[in-house]
């Protein structure tokens, strides 16, 4: 169901009940989080993630499309077998999945020391717990 704005601008759409977070409490917490995106806590939030995804991004683009490149580049040495029929290719194209395991240990590590620390400070800010009951 949609209203129309008095002055002409688009229409808004106005939840309903039935939709998930709709609640009247919940409608009464959006205020808390209203403005939360200029204060330094969630700035340096997000510039603390973007200092980790961003190189994370890139590196891993990088080493994904160095199996293609060096297969057309080097295809003499990324065919050198190293174990049996098992060539340099087939041992890089595994050490992907393990690259990809081993950045998500990563950021998980760094979500766990320094981006929950920084979502509690933003928690704190808008007057909500922490989660987990840290301080």
């Amino acid at each position: 169901m949609e209203s129309k704005s008095v002055e002409g601008g688009p229409a808004r759409r106005r939840p309903t009940s039935r939709e998930p977070g709709t609640s009247p409490e919940r409608l009464g917490d959006a205020s808390r989080w209203e403005g939360l995106e200029e204060t330094r806590e969630f700035r340096e939030l997000i510039a603390s993630r973007q200092r980790f995804v961003v190189p994370a991004t890139i590196f891993f683009i990088a080493y994904y499309f160095a199996l293609p490149i060096l297969n057309g580049v080097a295809p003499g040495l990324m065919r050198t077998r190293v174990i049996g029929s098992v060539n340099i290719a087939y041992l890089f194209a595994l050490s992907e999945f393990f690259m990809a395991w081993i950045l998500a240990w990563l950021y998980i590590r760094r979500a766990n020391t320094v981006f929950d620390r920084l979502a509690d400070a933003v928690r704190r800010r808008a007057g909500l717990e922490p989660r987990g009951g840290r301080p």
